[in-house]
């Protein structure tokens, strides 16, 4: 911007010093035409001679030459200016030439004489055909463009550059901070804190913006709140029955079939507290606390390995990090599960990044194709190609960790290994 307008202003110097110019040129013509009118009136009135007036020569033919830088605009102007006043003449001609080529004296057959005085001026010559063989000439110096005027342009030039330009960052500045605070606000937007409205400024339609986009976020903080809402009570009402479901199984007498019932009524069981813990996340009654990260997943990892799971856990040394303990336990377990069901085993690992605490859980299972990656974060979602439903689970195992990941401000990917699946969580140090 600043660029745009150090360009613009630079036209708009080199504009006005050409005006100036021209000005100035304009000037000096008006000076030789009117000293042009003085001499010919006072010549045809017998008041003087044309050497006698200072500037001016006669001759007998026009001194102006067609070598030289001829200007018939201010011929054009000269015959205007004469006829205002009431002079008529006959041709009238008028150049441009430096000033050691004008001089006032005259030899004897009326012409001009040539001097070799170096003069740098320049000057601007008029000659007009008074009468037949009669011509008068006069001529007025250009006067130089002064270091006064050139720097009064310039500082002219560097004001109105100031000017423009404060007035535009000033412009720019209430047209840009709340268009900042607008953006800042959409990238802070998640359900971890209670939305507060932004303060509405700047011109009208940036304040209606403002105005629509709290409307917007109150609607879709009140709709997500209401999904939670719904989905919990859900989740409690089912309970009811299926307690009761599972209290009847008791009273069949086939064990197998008794024992099929009894799995299939722990899978709505733990499917339920999935739905829960997904409606929950978005109002966590568990509070945040510094916890060590390591040690959470060695207390894990033995839940597992008291059932006989295969789970390692890489020594780690203590990196606390702000999380709810509960929350984070219930993701490490689902990625751990995960690695067991496809993988027969988990690998665990703790590491430090610059900014990040990084839990990495390896499997020796068949891996993801790259296209079903982020496929198999959405909830209630399964790869059947390569795990069929006979493992268990309804598909929220990942999309619970990755929301509980979520709300506490990391991220979690999946990527494939050399042989099996790499699950990466990393959270905010």
């Amino acid at each position: 911007m600043a660029l745009a307008l150090g360009v613009a202003q630079a036209v708009n110097f080199v504009l006005l010093l050409q005006a100036t110019k021209r000005q100035t040129y304009v000037q000096t013509a008006t000076l030789a035409i009117a000293r042009l009118a003085e001499t010919v009136q006072r010549t045809r009135s017998g008041a003087t001679t044309p050497q006698m007036l200072r500037g001016s020569i006669a001759s007998v033919s026009s001194p102006i030459r067609a070598e030289m830088e001829l200007k018939p605009d201010v011929a054009a102007y000269a015959r205007e200016m004469l006829g205002q006043v009431g002079i008529r003449v006959g041709q009238i001609e008028a150049a441009e030439i430096p000033a050691r080529e004008f001089q006032v004296q005259v030899d004897d057959k009326g012409r001009l004489l040539r001097q070799s005085a170096v003069l740098q001026r320049r000057v601007i010559v008029v000659s007009a055909e008074i009468a037949p063989s009669r011509w008068v000439t006069t001529a007025a110096p250009l006067p130089p463009l002064h270091a006064g005027v050139f720097g009064g342009l310039i500082f002219q030039t560097f004001v109105l550059y100031g000017f423009i330009l404060l007035t535009v960052l000033w412009v720019g500045g209430r047209l840009a901070r709340p268009l900042a605070e607008l953006r800042d606000a959409a990238e802070r937007f998640d359900r971890r804190s209670a939305p507060e409205p932004i303060e509405e400024q700047g011109p009208s339609d940036i304040r209606r913006l403002i105005a629509a986009f709290n409307a917007m976020r109150t609607r879709i903080t009140a709709m997500l709140d209401e999904k939670d809402r719904m989905l919990g009570a859900i989740g409690h009402d089912l309970r009811t029955p299926l307690a009761s479901m599972r209290v009847r199984t008791e009273l069949v007498e086939d064990e197998g079939e008794r024992a099929r019932m009894a799995a299939t009524i722990d899978d709505m069981n733990k499917t339920l507290d999935d739905i829960l813990s997904l409606a929950r996340l978005g109002h966590p009654s568990e509070p945040e606390q510094k916890v060590d990260l390591p040690a959470l997943v060695d207390s894990v990892a033995e839940e597992f390995e008291d059932l006989g799971a295969d789970v390692a856990v890489d020594e780690a040394d203590r990196l606390a990090v702000a999380m709810r303990p509960n929350l984070m336990k219930r993701a490490l377990r689902n990625l751990i599960e995960n690695a067991l069901k496809y993988g027969e085993r988990a690998r665990v690992r703790v590491v430090r990044e610059p900014v990040w605490a990084v839990v990495e859980v390896d499997d020796d299972g068949p891996g993801i194709p790259p296209a079903e990656m982020e496929r198999m974060f959405e909830a209630f979602t399964r790869l059947e190609s390569s795990r069929s439903r006979d493992t268990g689970g309804a598909g929220l195992g990942l999309a619970l960790a990755r929301a509980i990941v979520d709300a506490h401000g990391g991220t979690l990917t999946l990527a494939n290994r050399e042989r099996g699946l790499r699950a990466t969580m990393r959270l905010p140090l």
